[in-house]
């Protein structure tokens, strides 16, 4: 085998990898922890009283005097019940407790097994299309964001396109790309082009949360879109997976707090602007239809799909995953904040700061959800540990324009291949109007 075909199969693999860490389910277990609520859609009203059944079970058969922990309450928050009991082949029935506001009670049940501990949860939503931000929007959060895309403008975009020929296929080109990005930066992805000549939509993908490499995805590219896939961090996407560990452990560890008590400085900011100049790169391709522009992503990527299409008028679409960034004042509220979490107890030593709490509105997802006037498609699970819904919820429900909406109830921070399919299949939906 030659070293050509040996790299084609290990980026095949690394990509593979990389796919199922964000889509996958859970791998199964022999031990299986069944939660059934008392609410077939697990939706209810504030007031109304839930409980939730546990069976503990092995190869399908529910297993006797299994010692099981179990706690209920709001999401991240203390919780309301918090015991330990022994089921019987029956299983168990928790007491009955209650939302007074809108939001999500989440039952989560550990038990133990030849010296492995096991895990499930099950989280029921409270008046969910009722939950309301508890973050504020600055008196001069547009034109915050306004003068930052000014201060673009002046950067030229000096793109830099490199082919991968080993990465293209019969339809697709596939290149790796630089661009100069705000504060004197660079920004760097993947794009992928396709050969025939004519005019084609575009996808702008953004990137959840960590620092890797970067693939083309080809699902999409080989069907007739642009695809743009970008990485955050001003390295380069193609580099080798050890060189992303260093950086993950070492100079970027913590990325997402890095300068959070300066507005101006905030590690988001040439993020932000980095979407931005994205789809400057996007709309200057001489194949661009010049009018179909869509922004999707998950997770991190989801948040910057929201506010992507917030700040950037040549985006016609958005789709987003779980988005992160999301209502990250709750925990100051007494309620769970979206991801980073850097409101919760143990970053309060850092986040505490009057500065911080003055800076975080400016970037949170929230006030740019309000100012969404596209087409939106929007989906994930009330089992999110990551992004919790309370969260999501919070900035969905201030979005006005048209929104579609797939929640995969017992979904958590990943996705089921339906649930991928069907959120491409939107895109392309769209894109082909």
């Amino acid at each position: 085998m030659n070293s050509a075909i040996k790299k084609s199969i290990l980026l095949v693999i690394v990509s593979l990898s990389f796919f199922f860490q964000l889509y996958a389910q859970p791998t199964e277990q022999p031990i299986k922890l069944l939660i059934t609520p008392n609410h077939q859609n697990w939706q209810c009203k504030v007031g109304d009283l839930s409980n939730f059944k546990i069976i503990v079970m092995i190869n399908g058969v529910a297993i006797k005097n299994a010692k099981i922990f179990y706690q209920i309450g709001p999401e991240r928050m203390k919780p309301f019940i918090s015991d330990s009991i022994r089921t019987s082949d029956t299983g168990f029935m928790t007491p009955s407790c209650t939302m007074k506001e809108p939001g999500f009670l989440r039952c989560i049940v550990t038990t133990t097994w030849q010296n492995k501990q096991y895990k499930n949860l099950v989280t029921i939503g409270y008046d969910i299309e009722k939950i309301m931000p508890t973050v504020t929007k600055p008196n001069d959060f547009d034109a915050f964001w306004q003068k930052a895309k000014e201060d673009l403008s002046k950067i030229p975009t000096d793109a830099r396109l490199t082919l991968l020929q080993d990465k293209s296929t019969s339809l697709t080109n596939v290149y790796h790309v630089s661009l100069q990005n705000y504060g004197s930066s660079k920004l760097y992805g993947i794009l992928c082009v396709p050969k025939k000549s004519g005019k084609y939509p575009a996808i702008l993908q953004v990137p959840g949360a960590g620092i890797r490499p970067y693939f083309p995805d080809l699902e999409m590219a080989d069907k007739g879109f642009i695809v743009f896939t970008i990485g955050i961090h001003g390295v380069p996407v193609n580099m080798d997976q050890a060189v992303y560990n260093d950086l993950n452990n070492g100079a970027l560890k913590g990325y997402f707090f890095f300068n959070a008590n300066n507005r101006d400085n905030f590690y988001y900011k040439r993020v932000y602007m980095g979407c931005i100049r994205a789809n400057d790169f996007i709309t200057s391709l001489p194949e661009f239809d010049g009018k179909n522009l869509a922004v999707s992503g998950n997770s991190q990527g989801g948040a910057l799909s929201i506010i992507t299409a917030a700040i950037d008028d040549r985006v016609k679409y958005l789709a987003s995953v779980h988005p992160a960034l999301s209502d990250m004042s709750g925990y100051l509220h007494e309620r769970a904040g979206g991801w980073p979490h850097i409101f919760a107890p143990n970053n309060l030593w850092f986040s505490n700061d009057t500065f911080v709490k003055q800076t975080m509105p400016y970037y949170d997802v929230v006030n740019f959800a309000k100012n969404v006037k596209i087409p939106g498609y929007y989906t994930w699970g009330f089992n999110d540990e990551t992004c919790p819904p309370t969260s999501m919820y919070a900035a969905y429900n201030v979005i006005k324009s048209t929104k579609e909406t797939a929640v995969y109830q017992d979904s958590g921070h990943w996705m089921y291949a339906e649930q991928k399919q069907a959120f491409n299949n939107w895109i392309i939906k769209m894109l082909a109007k």
